[in-house]
């Protein structure tokens, strides 16, 4: 009996042993996992930060597309009255260089017939001054 007892001690020593090895590997475990777990969380933390930080570039781009839609729409509404302005300059000036080239016609018609007249009154002059 007394070596059965001192057997079964020495196997409730060993297995004590093993549970504790056991025991403090399960320990060793659950430190690597809530270690795992906390480097997980920051980098969580850290994509979450990443995505708030693009959410609000991203609002500030579209804020600064929309400002520039703007300014655009507003170039081409100059672009077009200036356009318009420019048309009918070039109407008017376009009518005045006919109304300068009419002008100019007269000018040559009215100079030959004072030159024609001229040479009348010259001849007519000369004949008296003979007569």
């Amino acid at each position: 009996l007394q070596k059965e007892l001192l057997k079964y001690k020495q196997e409730a020593r060993n297995l004590q042993g093993i549970k504790v090895r056991k025991g403090d590997a399960l320990q060793q475990r659950l430190i690597q996992q809530d270690a795992s777990v906390l480097q997980l969380k920051q980098e969580l933390l850290r994509a979450n930060m990443d995505k708030e930080e693009l959410h609000n570039q991203n609002v500030d781009l579209q804020r600064k597309v929309e400002e520039r839609n703007r300014l655009l729409a507003e170039y081409k509404k100059e672009l077009c009255q200036k356009d318009r302005h420019l048309q009918q300059h070039q109407t008017k000036l376009d009518e005045m260089l006919r109304q300068l080239s009419e002008a100019s016609y007269q000018q040559v018609d009215l100079e030959r017939e004072l030159e024609h007249k001229e040479a009348l009154l010259a001849h007519c002059m000369k004949r008296e001054a003979e007569e």
